[in-house]
């Protein structure tokens, strides 16, 4: 689950990370009385930052006309107008898509005076199932255009997660950073804190993208996270009722939410041939062979390894709100989960919906004799293969051939 980063912030301090002071508002009103608060306290220069579950906000531009989803400002004035502008408004970027996403929410925040700007992130290393502490000299950049042109700037630290982050590894990162003399005590601290909330809220993402050197009113330098990223994994959530709060389905595909309340992953493609498969590596499988033999997947979805009749049928319902979709593969291998079941819920589905479309179905495992006979005999107008590539070539033939009538 993707957070804001005003909850973000909020995380992070709760780990004893210092952020730069502001505050979260929904109305041009609200900006203008944080801004006036934040230059009362010694502000002299303000950030105002459109709060959605997308990255590049700086550069996009929204539907109105109005450029960049990320403002400075030095008045209270200038806070109100800027607000006005983006609150209530479509904000596109690169990783929106053409559709944007619409602003609700702003940051009013300080903004410091920044020195040099670092990178730094807690991450889960699943080749060797630790945690790992990424961090570069290249600050506010896409970290995979480091990777691609300079890797060699990319330090990496796997933490031993039974005894957690130790100060000499805090030390030995803030060192690759160039964090020495009167920065290396903060640096310690400031990198065992954010270590502290990727491990204590369940995160699989804690990403601060740029960490800053910042110089003070004292001209001391310090160090401040000026924007931060979690994402906390999902099947964690019942421990954080306070994280699971902070869910904004505004920010979410309105299928993926339905899904998500029958315990069924899915995720929209943009093909138009729909899979229901039991298995993410079975459902990867899947895309990939639709795609092999010309077709396109209209989506991922994992009904998982025992579905129930019912959310087989709320899988063909929430796979039928796609207008995409033209065609239906459901690829089944019964392990723990029984084919008749998966079989059941197919004829139940398909009556219940008036299903039209084509529908091949491959069923194999556990109790495939049973499943195979419920669906002969319930006479539905389905396609049977033998194996994921015939399951596939059929699908794509038949969502073919129907294009063409």
């Amino acid at each position: 689950m993707n957070i804001h980063e005003f909850q973000a912030r909020q995380l992070l301090a709760q780990s004893g990370v210092a952020v730069p002071p502001g505050d979260v508002c929904d109305t041009p009103e609200r900006a203008k009385a944080i801004a006036e608060k934040l230059l009362a306290d010694g502000a002299k220069l303000l950030v105002i930052k459109s709060q959605i579950h997308s990255g590049g906000r700086g550069k996009g531009v929204f539907k109105n006309g109005y450029k960049g989803g990320v403002k400075l400002c030095k008045t209270a004035d200038e806070a109100f107008e800027i607000a006005r502008a983006m609150l209530g408004n479509v904000l596109v970027t690169k990783q929106t898509g053409a559709e944007g996403r619409l602003v609700s929410k702003l940051l009013v925040a300080l903004a410091p005076q920044i020195e040099k700007e670092l990178y730094l992130a807690v991450l889960l290393d699943r080749s060797v199932s630790r945690p790992v502490i990424m961090a570069s000299t290249e600050g506010g950049m896409d970290i995979e255009e480091v990777a691609a042109k300079t890797p060699e700037k990319i330090v990496r630290e796997h933490v031993d997660p039974a005894v957690g982050l130790m100060p000499f590894q805090a030390r030995k990162l803030a060192s690759a950073l160039g964090l020495g003399g009167e920065l290396m005590n903060p640096a310690v601290k400031l990198i065992s804190g954010i270590y502290r909330a990727w491990w204590e809220n369940d995160a699989s993402l804690v990403e601060i993208n740029p960490l800053c050197i910042v110089r003070g009113e004292d001209d001391k330098r310090a160090l401040l996270p000026v924007d931060a990223k979690i994402s906390v994994d999902d099947n964690a959530l019942y421990r954080h009722p306070e994280i699971q709060a902070m869910r904004d389905l505004a920010e979410e595909a309105p299928l993926e939410i339905e899904a998500s309340k029958h315990s069924l992953n899915y995720i929209k493609l943009d093909g138009n041939i729909a899979c229901l498969v039991n298995g993410a590596g079975l459902a990867m499988a899947t895309m990939d062979i639709i795609q092999h033999y010309g077709g396109m997947p209209a989506n991922f979805l994992d009904v998982g390894g025992g579905a129930s009749k019912e959310q087989v049928t709320a899988a063909f319902r929430i796979i039928l709100q796609d207008p995409n979709v033209k065609g239906i593969l459901v690829n089944i291998f019964g392990g723990i989960m029984d084919c008749d079941v998966i079989a059941t819920g197919i004829v139940a589905a398909v009556k219940e919906t008036g299903l039209k479309l084509p529908l091949v179905v491959r069923l194999e495992g556990n109790n495939v004799q049973a499943g195979k006979q419920t669906l002969s005999a319930a006479g539905l107008s389905l396609i049977p293969a033998d194996s994921m590539a015939d399951a596939a070539q059929k699908v794509v033939r038949a969502v073919s051939e129907q294009a063409k009538r």
